[in-house]
């Protein structure tokens, strides 16, 4: 078979059926390739990458405005629009980014996967140049989609140990092990959990393994009925402590919650309940969002920078586009805030 060659501006001629040709494939099984890599066997797969990668294709319409001049789009994918936290980091990133000439597009997947990966196929198909995608744990093929298209991308809000992702973010599981060890070295030993959804949520996950670990260093366990897992609002936090307390067995005296907004949920109801935080019960948040100092008592909490990381993710993904190989980023760091929420249990 002849070779496509190139066009008088220098743009590869290739067609979607000379990859199918080269690779001994149909055409559909082309377009799945880049666009649903998950539904096509991986070596079939590689076959297809190999072929485009030779005759220099990549699919319309991202891949005419890769191989023929700038979009100056990047994307950013986020779980939700109703927390600071995604917020600051998205403005932050965004604020890097437009100093460059870059504008960016928002996906929001509402916590919901298929959603997500749909929102990632919608803005490469815009022809975005870069990605920052919140979290690691997405449908499968989907950065296998990503990369197949030759896209930079970074993951934000996480960074786990061996990790095969570009991240920027901090360890979750150990910044959950900080607040645990403070809480056992005031010397807890019953504890609470109220978390946000975990499913398709690694950093949520690497949370409760990180307390769970430190738990289990002291030859301690969470009981099930003292662990609530649900949205992450003031009314869930609520709820959740007053279930944990009226549960059956030995209350616990610390509860650790999963956000900021829990937390405050449960300060509230432990007042409506007549529970004297810190006195008789400590209760520690995850954020620091600008309420958590203003609670009372104020919030013991978790600190993330997030417009750090917004400005981290933009800098790694400039870098990319400049068209060097920028190492992973290092993690950041996590800081503990100690404030009056928690003490050390009362004798009785």
């Amino acid at each position: 078979m002849a070779r496509a060659g190139k066009t008088r501006n220098g743009q590869s001629g290739a067609r979607a059926l000379d990859v199918a040709a080269l690779a001994g494939v149909s055409t559909a099984t082309v377009s799945r390739a880049f666009n649903a890599p998950e539904k096509v066997a991986p070596e079939i797969r590689e076959k297809v990458l190999k072929a485009a990668t030779e005759l220099g294709w990549m699919p319309h319409p991202a891949g005419a405005a890769l191989a023929s001049r700038r979009t100056w789009l990047a994307g950013v994918l986020i779980p939700t629009l109703d927390n600071d936290v995604f917020a600051s980091q998205v403005g932050a990133l965004q604020t890097r980014l437009s100093a460059d000439g870059v504008t960016v597009l928002i996906g929001c997947s509402n916590y919901d996967a298929d959603q997500a990966a749909n929102q990632v196929r919608t803005m490469l198909a815009r022809g975005v140049e870069a990605l920052a995608i919140v979290g690691e744990s997405h449908r499968p093929g989907m950065f296998e989609t990503i990369a197949a298209r030759g896209v930079p991308y970074v993951v934000t809000y996480s960074h786990r140990p061996g990790s095969p992702h570009p991240s920027v973010g901090f360890d979750n599981a150990a910044a959950f092990r900080r607040i645990a060890r403070h809480l056992l070295d005031l010397g807890h030993r019953d504890f609470g959990l109220i978390h946000q959804p975990s499913i398709d949520n690694d950093r949520v996950m690497a949370r409760i393994e990180g307390l769970r670990a430190a738990l289990a260093e002291e030859g301690l366990a969470l009981r099930p009925q003292h662990v609530r897992e649900g949205p992450a609002a003031i009314a869930f936090g609520r709820e959740s402590l007053r279930s944990i307390m009226e549960a059956p067995g030995p209350r616990p005296t610390a509860v650790v919650c999963g956000n900021d907004a829990l937390a405050i949920g449960a300060l509230l109801e432990a007042r409506a309940l007549g529970i004297r935080v810190p006195e008789d019960l400590s209760v520690t948040g995850f954020d620091d969002v600008a309420m958590a100092e203003q609670t009372d008592p104020p919030l013991t909490t978790m600190r993330v920078d997030n417009a750090e990381i917004g400005r981290q993710a933009a800098d790694y993904l400039l870098t990319c586009l400049a068209g060097r190989n920028p190492a992973h980023p290092p993690p950041l760091e996590s800081q503990l805030i100690l404030r009056a929420s928690t003490a050390a249990p009362s004798a009785g």
